[in-house]
């Protein structure tokens, strides 16, 4: 499971299949909007397209339903969080994606979730993620 901590980084990633939108547990996000609302989705479009940060650059006209509707899902998946809602002003931040893992107690009193842990090193183990158990 992911915690994205950008907006506009991880929707990107999840619109061009770097990430799959179910193996995100929340993105917590510097916006302050609803994708819901055609003028605020107007508004955060063109800047991350053309704003002075420019994450959504490469984007043609035609990818914007594609972004939308990633956004609409996470916000109806409960998986946007915006502090910005609720008076805080978080920092940008080089990382975006953060890796969960489950302790051994979980893990321990739920054997489905051990199972798909034990699965999820394995896969791992197969590729260049490297597991800190250390945490």
């Amino acid at each position: 499971m992911k915690i994205g901590l950008s907006y506009s980084r991880c929707v990107r990633d999840i619109v061009q299949g770097r990430v799959d939108i179910d193996d995100v547990l929340v993105l917590i996000s510097r916006t302050d909007f609803d994708p819901h609302d055609d003028e605020q989705w107007s508004d955060i479009w063109q800047a991350y397209r053309f704003g002075p940060n420019p994450e959504w650059r490469a984007c043609q006209d035609e990818d914007e339903d594609h972004y939308r509707s990633v956004s609409l899902a996470l916000w109806d998946l409960g998986k946007f969080h915006q502090p910005r809602k609720f008076g805080s002003r978080p920092y940008r931040r080089s990382e975006y994606w953060l890796e969960t893992i489950l302790p051994d107690e979980e893990l321990e009193r739920n054997p489905t979730a051990k199972d798909a842990w034990d699965k999820f090193q394995m896969i791992a183990g197969l590729t260049s993620i490297k597991v800190d158990r250390t945490y």
